[in-house]
């Protein structure tokens, strides 16, 4: 049985939550029982009510009274996966006193290090040597939405530009967006997600060169119509350069420049700076479309979620 220990929220966003539910298709193909354990979200409950899967909410900031032993019971579970960005070593050492397996993914925190196998895809552009019994490091073990398949394509021109800044968009980036590409006269499709707080604000200044989506069924699906998008440094440029599509991307917290520079490397995207200190400069210069378009297609593959799975079961 795996349990899935999950922190989504209005500062670290919804990209955990949905690689986690990667992860769980992943291990439905493998019939595989599952949970989701999550912190007290309500946007979270509703993505996972929709896609029918069983979670329960936990107290994530409590290192102290063992709440997992009765869950590790409840269920039992021989395998954790935390999805947080930092654990404690006092949780990670209440997981591995019962003997379950636990595997963490992009941890900074004290508890990495006692983790079975910490996947860190993306490590090698990042300082420091993430902790853990063993690294899995490099885009092999990126876990994306296996629909984006259905959903590449090479782009040759900017016809069609999408402004996608997460979920939550905590510092209001996409206001700053709008602003540049109103200078520039460029016309976009502005996403916005459950939990962003400006709204009010964008529909003050925007004119009718940009069109307010929000609530879509797919972004991924939604991401085919476009031919350059607008991205924070999450997970989404992963998923929107694998299907073809070049960014765009400004960092909204410091964790995500290393995943932006990484993708500029690669040539599928460029980086436009951290989201106090945005260089427009990016807005302005001709992007080599088609280029950058294959360049994500060649780099970023969608067998991922396979490869840890195989990881796990190899322990």
């Amino acid at each position: 049985m795996f349990a899935l220990c999950i922190e989504s929220s209005h500062q670290k966003g919804m990209g955990h939550l949905y690689r986690a539910l990667n992860f769980v298709d992943c291990l439905n193909s493998k019939n595989e029982p599952s949970i989701v354990f999550i912190n007290n979200n309500e946007t979270a409950y509703e993505v996972l009510k929709s896609r029918d899967i069983r979670f329960e909410t936990v107290d994530l900031m409590d290192c102290e009274s063992d709440w997992e032993a009765g869950l590790i019971s409840r269920y039992g579970i021989d395998v954790w996966v935390n999805d947080r960005l930092d654990t404690d070593a006092r949780h990670a050492s209440n997981i591995k006193k019962y003997g379950v397996k636990l595997i963490t993914f992009d941890d900074r925190g004290s508890g990495a290090e006692l983790a079975d196998i910490h996947v860190a895809a993306m490590a090698f552009a990042r300082e420091g040597k993430p902790k853990g019994r063993k690294i899995l490091s490099g885009l092999d073990y990126l876990i994306l939405n296996k629909d984006i398949a259905k959903y590449k394509r090479v782009r040759k021109k900017v016809q069609n530009i999408i402004v996608s800044l997460g979920g939550s968009d905590t510092y209001g980036v996409t206001l700053k967006v709008v602003a540049i590409l109103k200078i520039l006269n460029k016309k976009a499709t502005v996403h916005i997600g459950p939990s962003f707080m400006h709204r009010k604000e964008l529909e003050a200044m925007i004119n009718t060169d940009f069109h307010i989506i929000s609530s879509v069924p797919s972004l991924i699906e939604e991401f085919y119509r476009y031919d350059l998008a607008v991205t924070g440094g999450g997970m989404t440029p992963f998923e929107a350069n694998a299907a073809g599509l070049p960014c765009i991307i400004i960092a909204n917290e410091l964790f995500e420049i290393p995943n932006a520079k990484l993708l500029s490397e690669i040539g599928s995207s460029v980086f436009s700076g951290y989201h106090e200190e945005i260089n427009s400069d990016f807005f302005r210069m001709e992007l080599y479309i088609e280029k950058m378009s294959l360049a994500g297609m060649e780099a970023i593959k969608l067998n991922g979620a396979e490869n840890v799975y195989r990881q796990i079961r190899e322990l």
